[in-house]
């Protein structure tokens, strides 16, 4: 196969990296909190009943930030029912995922599993705009970020919380172009009480960050006209707009499935346009960035089997949306990683949906053990390498055929020069059957080593992780990669995602 190759030179870069791009999702949805991150009676449980297996796995993840509790969860969420004394919390029907909600886990305990993953991880906090409005997002705001001397602040003090909880970054409600969506709305509805709730918080603390629903896809009737009539009502009021993706193979394309990042960066610069058309109109200087605080492979259409069944019958915690992952999955998701570092200069917060066992990184059995899917690896590495400013990658690659986005590079890459000046590249190579050779050529860069190649790949491009086998997969060493006079050659196993560190 013809040799892949691309420049590297600190004189031309993309943007610095955002620690907020290597954020998580907490729904309460299907088992991510029950039996996931909570489970008083596991062996594991501390006083507060969190999995400290959990908690060592999500800090080696490299989790930053972790929205939360929804999602569909949001728009039904009644914030002053997870509060307080659990025993006097009420249970509620949720209509999102016809489930019962029991409120055992609530807004402290969140809190306080945050804390526990460390001061990295910061609170992302999605307020109910589906069946509430401005009135309950300022009660939650004052409940939560209030210091002390009011009827909401006192109360959180004499719920055991006297500090306040410091939440910076808030959703304005969730998919709510969506007919999924309880509450859902056109755009003009919208549009008015994301503004009119955005206004009374800014009152509250005009330093708050908040996020505006964009579109719930691409390839919704909306898109694009909706980000459109959003923000020409709430442009000098929010800092962020939404986006929302999720890939998985259509008819047994896979050559397609692997090229999902095509659409995920076409999707990324789509709205970017559409911000940047809005603040010409207004004439405004600012620049809304992107939050793409829902993205991952996710197999829906397994999910809408169930959903269309009569099997849900308002159960607690059920098993939900669990996707076990193969190594396919895992190079997809890893390129999807890749597109978000190419636009980290206006994609500033992402948020992979979710974190345990609901399309998750991280897979727990009650009372048993938790153990890493193949999509762990990829996060892992991404967050611990990828901080600093993102080199601009042009590649010149081989490339194939594919039904949905035409010709595709086999190459998808990107790299990220860290403050000591060290790079890491991130490839993947989308071929399933030939090897990829590549050549880097490193100009202006002071860098004489390779310190590792790391390579996910497997013979088997449907080897997974699983309970009884938990360590299927793992990233291994690879062979032949070197550094001399300025230029890199590696060989990239088919099918494979790679992080290759240079110093």
């Amino acid at each position: 196969m013809r040799t892949a190759r691309f420049t590297l030179d600190p004189a031309f870069t993309t943007g610095e990296v955002n620690p907020r791009l290597f954020g998580s999702f907490v729904e309460h949805l299907g088992r991510c909190v029950y039996t996931g991150i909570f489970e008083p009676t596991h062996p594991t449980a501390d006083p507060e009943g969190l999995r400290q297996d959990v908690l060592d796995l999500v800090r080696e993840l490299g989790v930053t930030t972790l929205r939360y509790p929804g999602g569909n969860f949001v728009s039904g969420y009644r914030w002053e029912d997870s509060v307080g004394p659990v025993a006097d919390r009420p249970r509620r029907l949720d209509l999102a995922w016809r489930s019962t909600e029991t409120n055992r886990f609530g807004l402290a305990e969140y809190i306080s599993f945050l804390k526990k993953v460390g001061p990295q991880a910061e609170p992302m906090m999605a307020i109910n705009l589906g069946t509430r409005g401005v009135a309950e997002a300022l009660e939650l705001q004052e409940y939560a970020n209030h210091p002390s001397g009011t009827a909401l602040s006192d109360l959180r003090a004499a719920h055991g919380d006297k500090d306040p909880f410091g939440i910076k970054v808030w959703c304005l409600g969730n998919e709510l172009d969506g007919p999924w969506q309880t509450g859902h709305k056109t755009a003009e509805e919208y549009g008015r009480i994301a503004a009119e709730t955005a206004r009374a918080m800014r009152q509250m603390d005009p330093s708050v960050e908040l996020v505006a629903c964009g579109s719930s896809s691409q390839s919704m009737p909306t898109f694009a006209e909706w980000e459109a009539t959003v923000l020409a009502e709430t442009y000098d009021l929010v800092d962020y707009i939404s986006l929302h993706a999720y890939y998985e193979p259509q008819d047994g394309d896979l050559d397609s499935f692997l090229a999902s990042a095509v659409d995920m960066e076409s999707f990324i610069e789509n709205v970017v346009a559409t911000c940047d058309h809005v603040g010409a109109r207004l004439k405004s200087q600012k620049k809304i960035n992107l939050s793409f605080d829902e993205w991952n492979v996710w197999y829906t259409s397994r999910w809408h089997e169930i959903e269309n069944s009569d099997a849900r019958d308002w159960p607690e915690a059920p098993r939900l949306l669990e996707d076990n992952y193969s190594v396919l999955d895992a190079v997809v998701f890893g390129s999807l990683l890749i597109a978000l570092l190419r636009h980290a200069d206006r994609v500033t917060v992402a948020c992979l949906a979710q974190l345990v066992n609901v399309i998750a990184p991280i897979m727990t059995e009650p009372g048993g053990p938790a153990w890493r899917q193949t999509t762990f690896f990829p996060f892992a590495q991404a967050s611990r390498y990828g901080r600093g400013q993102v080199l601009d990658v042009r590649v010149d690659s081989p490339t194939y055929d594919t039904k949905k986005y035409g010709e595709t590079d086999l190459l998808h890459a990107t790299a990220v020069r860290a403050e000591d000046g060290t790079v890491t590249v991130f490839a993947v190579n989308r071929s399933r059957t030939e090897a990829l050779p590549l050549e880097i050529s490193l100009s202006g860069l002071a860098l004489t080593q390779v310190t590792e190649h790391s390579v996910l790949a497997d013979t088997d491009p449907d080897a997974r992780n699983t309970l009884t086998d938990p360590d299927r997969v793992t990233p291994h060493p690879a062979k032949g990669t070197t550094l001399t006079d300025g230029t890199l050659t590696a060989v990239l196993e088919p099918l494979s995602w790679n992080t290759i560190r240079l110093a």
